[in-house]
């Protein structure tokens, strides 16, 4: 997977919001706008945004083909150095008739978002262009009462920096408390933080290395089977990352999806499994573990496979930034997890 790196971000660049699937910042206006101030004043940049970002979730579902220009736009426009989306939502798939993936090749620069936005990321991975699952504006960059300090230090080092990215920590503390955005008194109210249960090593041994391909696992399915869906040996070597929306689907979905992939022959192929740890309202924060691992070992009988479970990213803050493409390196023996290269040029 020999994929373009963008350009680091920079202080004083420019940062272009778009809306592919949910018109969030129409429907919570002061929550987008909170995640803009606190981007701006955490990375000094300046934001603008697209053509058709802020309108309301009605006009944004209606019009896909608008929501792809802002797109095709803010990669074609010279003066803007990066894009990020302003929050997921479940259709960005209905982006893809509209895509240019000329203009997002000969156009290379940071593209980031996670949860649905998982679909333009595998666009991108079709352009030949390196992308970042990561933090939204309303979710990551708006979280309540200012940027998480671990997500800001990974935005740093994956996105705002040409150098190596090195080992990824875990968090100290983590969130999926929901406080209802219907109510703005909440932006300044911190959300109850809990101590992790720590990194699951759930098998494997020894150092696999291999190229960071994945996102939110919910979306796979509408991805299957469309232009979008990687090639075979885009899965060769390389290590998959997953993880769930706060939907909490079933874990027998969970199961279901990954059947596909190993009947494709993509789990075969794999040097490794990341899992992030769950979104949504989840009792046992250990079920999807199993579920993955009950496929994988029992199902297919990939016993050697590394699998590691519990990480910070996804549905749950704080998280890290994961650069697509970019070669990961997992120590089962040390339980290290460590990035070997830069994300951007």
């Amino acid at each position: 997977m020999n994929l373009i790196k963008p350009r680091k971000l920079n202080p004083g660049d420019t940062i272009a919001v778009v809306s592919p699937s949910w018109g969030g910042p129409g429907k919570f206006p002061y929550r987008y706008n909170a995640g803009k101030r606190q981007l701006i004043e955490e990375f000094n940049v300046r934001v603008v945004e697209m053509p058709h970002a802020l309108k309301s979730p009605e006009w944004v579902h209606a019009n896909p083909k608008a929501r792809a220009e802002d797109l095709m736009a803010a990669f074609a426009d010279p003066s803007i150095n990066g894009i990020i989306a302003s929050i997921g939502g479940d259709d960005s798939i209905r982006l893809l008739p509209y895509l240019d993936f000329e203009i997002i090749r000969n156009n290379p620069k940071c593209f980031m978002g996670y949860s649905d936005t998982t679909v333009l990321h595998f666009a991108c991975l079709k352009a030949g262009l390196g992308s970042f699952y990561g933090p939204s504006i309303m979710a990551g960059f708006g979280e309540n009462c200012g940027v998480q300090p671990y997500t800001k230090a990974s935005v740093f080092k994956t996105v705002f920096s040409n150098q190596i990215i090195g080992e990824i920590d875990e968090a100290d503390e983590w969130t999926v408390e929901h406080l209802e955005w219907e109510d703005p008194s909440n932006q300044t109210r911190k959300r109850k933080m809990e101590s992790p249960l720590g990194r699951a090593f759930l098998q494997g041994a020894g150092i696999k290395c291999g190229p960071l391909i994945g996102g939110c696992v919910d979306v796979f399915p509408m991805l299957l089977g469309t232009a979008l869906w990687p090639d075979k040996p885009a899965f060769k070597g390389a290590i998959l990352f997953l993880e769930t929306s706060e939907d909490a689907p079933p874990v027998d979905d969970i199961k279901r999806i990954l059947r596909n992939l190993g009947v494709q022959g993509v789990l075969t192929d794999l040097n490794g499994i990341l899992i992030g740890r769950p979104g949504g309202n989840v009792a046992d924060l250990r079920q999807y573990d199993a579920a993955i691992q009950s496929v994988i070992k029992e199902e297919f009988g990939l016993t050697e496979i590394p699998i590691i479970a519990q990480m910070d990213f996804g549905h749950t803050e704080p998280m890290f930034t994961i650069p697509y493409g970019v070669q990961m390196e997992i120590n089962c023996d040390t339980q290290k997890i460590t990035i070997l290269e830069a994300a951007c040029v």
